[in-house]
């Protein structure tokens, strides 16, 4: 009996053995990240390109000859100086003929208006003479201001861009004659997308830098945002140039804009989208326990999923908690798991 006893032992041990060995839980492998403060450096580059402040097309009121351009392409005009004028004859001959029947009916009027005040003419002689002198006075007037109108002036100080006639060509009234950019402070404009600018209420401040001046950032100050989009959908933003500086950037340079957005509540944090989950009607992410080992379900809420799938969190969950980004539905509660090593960029692929 004895004889049988030992080997029926033996099996029970190592069935049992066997059945222990079976049982060690298997730990499993996750992704994880560590939860950052968002919106502290949010920020958004586009390039854009320096323009006048005041970019001019420089037109006659009246049309004639041109008699004379006396400014060259390049050159420096102060406010109030003469570009180019019309030819004055016809203006001239026009103005001598209407001073003098101007000067007629004026004294004439005069003379009426005298005998009025004495009770010697009718009312109504009294009523055409001042109409009359009304009307002849309007008209000397606007032949004064058509001779003075062949002179065309500087309405600033700026730089000649173009001339678009020469002496001897006719021009039209309202046709531009002289084409010229303002000396004031420099302008910056840029196009941004639909995405950007339903933003515009969170843009806090902007600088733009440019390649001929390396190392440099110059602020800008928000000129006006159009409210329509262009064929291409993109807005137009208006910058000014602010500051001091003694070196500018000039009209027509190359340059990028950055916008930099208001920092968002301290309470609001970034974690990858796959890290959010929905249990039991509740938004919730996988909160990794580095004394335990184990994970736990938080419920968050959610304020925003970006479009390049950063989920802002503004409530639940606090900068420097480690989340679980990957196989958030096959976890349970207070599971133990090991987290996976970050690929290192020089080990792209993960081959050890």
């Amino acid at each position: 009996m004895k004889k049988y006893l030992l080997p029926a032992v033996l099996l029970v041990m190592f069935s049992a053995c066997k059945s222990q060995v079976g049982e060690t839980p298997v730990v499993k492998c996750v992704k994880a990240d560590t939860v950052k403060v968002y919106g502290e450096l949010a920020q958004a580059t586009f390039p854009g390109k320096v323009i006048a402040a005041s970019d001019m097309n420089l037109a006659f009121r009246v049309s004639g000859p041109v008699h004379q351009v006396y400014v060259e392409v390049g050159s420096f005009v102060r406010k109030g100086q003469v570009l180019a004028a019309i030819d004055p004859r016809d203006y001239e001959i026009q103005l001598a003929a209407t001073e003098a029947e101007y000067r007629k009916i004026k004294n004439e009027a005069e003379r009426i208006i005298e005998l009025y005040e004495k009770q010697s003419i009718a009312p109504n002689d009294y009523d055409k003479a001042v109409y009359g002198l009304q009307q002849i006075t309007a008209k000397y007037e606007a032949h004064q201001h058509a001779l003075a109108d062949t002179k065309l002036v500087a309405p600033c100080d700026g730089y000649v861009q173009k001339r678009l006639f020469e002496p001897g060509e006719t021009v039209s009234a309202g046709l531009p004659v002289v084409a010229m950019i303002s000396t004031g402070t420099g302008e910056v404009e840029i196009n941004i997308p639909s995405s950007e600018y339903i933003q515009r209420e969170q843009f806090d401040h902007y600088y733009c830098t440019v390649d001929v001046f390396p190392g440099k950032t110059f602020p800008l100050e928000l000129v006006g945002i159009t409210r329509k989009a262009n064929m291409n959908q993109l807005y137009t933003m208006r910058f000014r140039l602010a500051g001091n500086e003694k070196s500018m950037p000039g009209p027509g340079m190359s340059t990028m804009v950055t916008i930099q957005y208001k920092p968002r509540s301290t309470e609001s944090v970034g974690v990858p989208l796959p890290a959010v989950f929905e249990s039991d009607s509740h938004t919730k992410v996988w909160v990794y326990d580095g004394h335990t080992g184990t994970v736990a379900a938080r419920t968050v809420v959610v304020a925003e999923i970006l479009a390049d799938g950063t989920t802002i969190i503004s409530g639940g969950l606090r900068a420097g908690e480690v989340v679980v980004t990957a196989g958030v539905h096959s976890l349970k509660e207070g599971e133990a798991v090991k987290l996976l090593p970050a690929v290192s960029l020089t080990n792209i692929g993960g081959m050890l």
